[in-house]
Formats: C-alpha cells, sequence, structure tokens
C-alpha cells in the first residue's frame, strides 16, 4: 500500500482549465478528504450543480455571490460556506478570485 501524502506544496499541483475564466487544481487528498483550489475571472461562473459530497468553502481572494439551495448571498474574502450533499449550488465572481474548498469524501472525478 502507497503511503498517503501528508504535506503539499502549491507548486505540486497544475492547474486545469475547467471553462474560460475558471481554473482548478487539486490541493492534496485521502479518500475522506479533499482539498481543491479554484480561480475565477471576473464574472465567471460556477455553474449551478450538486454532489453527494458535504463540501465547505473558504473565499481565500475576491467575492462571490453564492446560491445554496433557495439562499443566495455575497460571500467576500476570508468568509466561508458550507453545502450539504446533495444540494444545488454554484457561484459567480464579483471579481476575480479563489475559493479553497474541501470535500468529504474526495471527489474522485477530479483525480
Amino acid at each position: 500500500m502507497t503511503e498517503p501524502k501528508l504535506f503539499a506544496q502549491a507548486e505540486d499541483s497544475a492547474w486545469i482549465e475547467l471553462a474560460p475564466g475558471n481554473t482548478r487544481r487539486v490541493l492534496i487528498h485521502l479518500p475522506e478528504l479533499m482539498q481543491v483550489e479554484f480561480g475565477f475571472e471576473k464574472g465567471a461562473v460556477g455553474a449551478l450543480h450538486s454532489h453527494p459530497h458535504v463540501q465547505v468553502s473558504y473565499v481565500a481572494e475576491g467575492s462571490f455571490e453564492v446560491t445554496i439551495g433557495e439562499q443566495t448571498q455575497i460571500v467576500g474574502q476570508g468568509g466561508s460556506f458550507i453545502v450539504p450533499s446533495g444540494v444545488t449550488h454554484g457561484v459567480v465572481a464579483l471579481e476575480k478570485g479563489r475559493l479553497v474548498d474541501a470535500f468529504t469524501p474526495h471527489r474522485a472525478d477530479f483525480l
């Protein structure tokens, strides 16, 4: 069995372009938990979607209009939000920004 990776540096992970203005890189993960960074240009949209994973997001830079279920709020730098399993959610970048997300369990579709 391979030893789990317990440390990661930013340069260890490559950015992947998801759509114009949207990028993602997986920072570190175990089967039970994953940390992912998303980059957004101003106006970029993280389309409404849902997944079975619980997600918590930290706004590392910028501000976002965040929709979770029927609720929408503006979340700025230093703010956080949590998405329960199976709830539809999405974001709009109100300025250039970055989100750092944690998922449990890990998102196998990101690997």
